[in-house]
């Protein structure tokens, strides 16, 4: 079998012991996957001109790509992927150079472009798109193309957040028994 996980200039990625990659996605150079987080099927994730950093408990589903974009004269730091803790990133959505922080939510077919930071407990609607620099402020909910602020976010829905994520954990913890 093919190993998902594939180098680029000699850097692989890194993969905690508790976290799961499955068989089918493809990580390539620079990507830091932390604890107890999972990559499901056909997840595609390039770390090659910059860098992917997958916190704890996140996980990235199915159809998923993630991908940076390289320095330059006019962005020395360029923009690398920053994916914090608890996060829950839908089926086929597409992450570009952009920073999620903890408890988000990103909805399946949701596009977040260059420079976008996404702020912690934030939920983004399904097939929205977050253009490049767009700030999302923490507690609300964003939907649309361009993506606008709908409504701060129940307490329902702030609980949520991480229990989606533990779902997850649980899930690939399922996944991990039976290889």
């Amino acid at each position: 079998m093919i190993s998902p996980l594939r180098s680029y200039k000699n850097t692989y990625p890194t993969i905690a012991p508790t976290a799961y990659v499955d068989p089918s996605a493809v990580l390539v150079g620079d990507i830091a996957l932390g604890e107890d987080a999972s990559i499901w099927p056909l997840v595609a994730a390039r770390g090659d001109v910059n860098h992917i950093k997958i916190g704890s408990k996140t996980n990235v589903q199915d159809g998923t790509v993630l991908h940076v974009s390289r320095t330059s004269s006019e962005k020395p730091q360029g923009h690398p992927l920053l994916i914090g803790d608890e996060v829950t990133i839908g089926h086929k959505a597409m992450l570009h150079g952009c920073q999620i922080g903890h408890r988000v939510l990103v909805g399946m077919g949701a596009i977040i472009l260059d420079g976008a930071i996404i702020e912690d407990d934030v939920m983004i609607g399904a097939g929205s798109l977050v253009p490049p620099g767009k700030v999302l402020k923490s507690g609300f909910l964003y939907i649309g193309s361009p993506v606008k602020q709908v409504r701060p976010l129940t307490d329902k829905e702030r609980a949520f957040l991480p229990a989606s994520a533990d779902n997850y954990v649980r899930l690939k913890n399922e996944y991990l028994a039976e290889e």
